[in-house]
């Protein structure tokens, strides 16, 4: 199986969904290394590395989705509950970009509280006041909301936003797209099925507006549940070839329900196979992200080695992984130190993978007198 693998992967060929399975499942892992640098190069040939200098907001934390694996939402009423102004907002944009950021990933709770109008206006405020700075916001299942509270429909829903300036959403809300699963981890079913995932990014990709796909892999899902994840999002890149990366991380189990069920976390190992896997598989993304974020600098570093190309952003701020109990920040001279340290040579990007500025690579040791 490997042999036909590796010679579909140097042809440049698609693997199928059995292969897969056999990479998630027996395949050495460093076998699986060459194979993920293989497609790494065939999409991005340069040496290069990438990162955005950006921080992760939240508008609200109020939310009726009650998901097990969040540490996060607060429910209306409830000590610690908020949801900011559009003033407020600008104010930590504002503090955002005197950090250097050029982006914002922004997202919040299910709160049905806030109305459609809110969504445009910070959308439209942003732009506004702060043109260079990109608004990467709002999740499926918040675009979902918005089509609940406005009783628009998605096309409608997505053709305000674009309107108003929106040019790219996350990719959370995924988790695994396999509706057995989501029926696992969110108390109220449903906060958004996989095909409401897989709608929204459809509609989004419709109006212009360009997405991520992501995965939160290690809690109850099995490697079938991960290659339908993987041959969902891979069908769509084919329909409409409008995600930009591929980003996959792990559940962290601290203070949240779900960890009554699972008492372990995925582990490095993993992680790196997940990378490479998503890497060769997913043949029609140019852009598969390597997480210092979540799963720690050096496994991130590691993974660049194992199918990543890009590394992820600065997140200056961060709330939810943080109040699961998980707190790691970096900066970015210490970015371009590790990309740097890992081999490769840093750049700044965009969010959708322009290059803003490019680092000299690391001086090699035969260069020095």
């Amino acid at each position: 199986m490997l042999d036909a693998i590796r010679d579909s992967v140097e042809r440049g060929e698609r693997i199928t969904r059995e292969q897969g399975l056999y990479l998630l499942r027996e395949a050495p892992l460093l076998e699986l290394a060459p194979l993920a640098m293989t497609w790494r190069h065939r999409h991005n040939p340069d040496p290069r590395v990438t990162f955005i200098i950006d921080t992760n907001l939240n508008y609200t934390n109020v939310c009726d989705a009650f998901c097990t694996f969040c540490a996060f939402y607060r429910t209306p009423g409830q000590q610690g509950e908020y949801t900011y102004t559009i003033e407020q907002m600008m104010e930590q944009f504002a503090r955002a970009i005197d950090m250097g950021c050029t982006t914002v990933l922004l997202q919040g709770g299910l709160n049905n509280a806030i109305p459609f109008q809110y969504y445009l206006d910070l959308v439209s405020e942003t732009r506004r006041r702060f043109p260079d700075l990109h608004a990467h916001f709002f999740s499926a299942p918040e675009v979902m909301k918005m089509t609940e509270v406005s009783g628009l429909s998605l096309d409608d829903v997505m053709v305000h936003l674009r309107e108003a300036g929106l040019r790219s959403i996350p990719g959370g809300g995924a988790e695994i797209l396999c509706d057995d699963v989501k029926q696992h981890i969110s108390k109220v079913w449903p906060k958004a099925t996989t095909r409401d995932w897989v709608d929204v990014h459809r509609a989004a990709h419709r109006a212009g507006i360009r997405s991520t796909a992501t995965m939160m892999y290690g809690h109850v899902e099995t490697d079938e549940d991960i290659m339908e994840h993987l041959d969902i999002v891979r069908d769509l890149q084919d329909e409409t070839k409008g995600f930009t990366a591929f980003v996959p991380w792990s559940y962290k189990r601290d203070q949240n329900p779900l960890a009554r069920k699972v008492k372990t976390e995925a582990g490095p190992n993993r992680y790196l196979r997940i990378m490479a896997v998503s890497r060769i598989y997913l043949d029609n993304f140019k852009h598969v992200q390597a997480s210092w974020f979540s799963e720690g600098k050096k496994t991130g570093v590691v993974a660049l080695h194992f199918g990543g190309d890009d590394f992820g952003g600065t997140i200056f701020d961060e709330n939810v992984m943080q109040e699961a109990g998980f707190y790691n920040r970096t900066t970015t001279d210490e970015i371009v130190a590790l990309i740097r340290d890992a081999g490769f040579k840093p750049a700044q990007r965009t969010t959708l993978y322009q290059i803003v500025r490019e680092f000299e690579p690391a001086v090699a040791e035969s260069s020095v007198r």
